[in-house]
């Protein structure tokens, strides 16, 4: 019985160390949760600064601007759907949801191309037997979403330029009052409707066409839009850990009562056993021998 009761205490003081664990990476996830929501604000103020300038510019053409900004080589029906799943694990259901969305959206005739976001979406998406047409790690820190967009906008473009796409369609969490939530939403074209032209009391100074003007601050725009569904992604993915990590924490909690309650018992019998043979009767040919000696 011993052994059993050090086996117990060696199981409780392990447990105690991956409570310990746990409690760290569930500060961790919160702090990055906190970090990331605090830079939303800045991504989305120049979203706003750039829609205001495509206003403007769409206010110096003469023509009729388009309604979408497309490639020049359109094909039929070429789509892209850019997931945004986590880099690392401990997420929960984060990255079957996200995925799920993305399959949802795959279940017309033609397969659309699949871009993942984040190491553990691309390999639960092999699991599940669906091919990434392109990868790339998730951003490790939410400074590194720029660089993490510009990369996205690259291959998005590339793919644009050369006719193999006409449209994109973004999939990524959201923390919510609720819980993550799955956003859905069309990328490129980009819809200029949404940006009524604007003129200004003074026009501003120009030095390319309207129309290249529009263009480009349109990819610019697609740019802070990358950029901003980088930055919820990873604050859904942290807050989606941090969940993950209560959830573990309260496992842990109840496991240690289970392993103390059985230790008690376990003691309890160990000393049980120990009063009982104190209290056996000894042979008396041995009381004999005693006495002899």
């Amino acid at each position: 019985m011993s052994e059993r009761s050090a086996d117990i205490s060696a199981h409780i003081a392990a447990t105690r160390q991956l409570e310990s664990v746990i409690t760290a990476m569930r500060g961790v996830a919160a702090v990055r949760t906190r970090e990331a929501q605090s830079r939303l604000s800045g991504v989305r103020a120049y979203a706003a600064a750039l829609g205001d300038a495509i206003c403007a510019a769409l206010a110096l053409s003469a023509e009729a601007p388009p309604s979408r900004l497309v490639s020049e080589r359109r094909p039929a029906d070429g789509h892209i759907v850019l997931a945004f799943c986590s880099e690392r694990g401990f997420v929960g259901a984060f990255n079957e949801r996200i995925l799920d969305a993305a399959a949802r959206l795959a279940g017309g005739a033609e397969r659309p191309a699949l871009f993942i976001i984040g190491e553990r979406g691309a390999t639960l998406a092999r699991e599940r037997g669906s091919r990434a047409d392109w990868t790339s790690p998730m951003a490790s820190r939410v400074d590194d979403a720029p660089s993490l967009a510009d990369r996205i906008a690259q291959e998005l473009y590339g793919r644009l330029g050369e006719g193999l796409a006409d449209r994109v369609t973004l999939i990524h969490g959201a923390p919510g009052a609720a819980g993550i939530e799955i956003v859905a939403r069309s990328l490129v074209p980009l819809d200029l409707a949404r940006f009524p032209p604007a003129s200004a009391a003074a026009p501003p100074l120009v030095t390319l066409p309207p129309r290249a003007l529009v263009e480009g601050l349109a990819q610019e725009y697609v740019f802070a839009e990358l950029c901003e569904a980088a930055v919820l992604s990873f604050a859904a993915e942290n807050e989606a850990r941090m969940r993950a990590m209560i959830e573990a924490r309260d496992n842990a909690h109840k496991t240690l009562e289970r392993l103390e309650a059985r230790h008690r018992q376990t003691r309890q019998e160990e000393i049980t056993e120990e009063i009982i043979e104190l209290a056996r009767p000894v042979p008396r040919g041995t009381q004999a021998r005693r006495g002899d000696d």
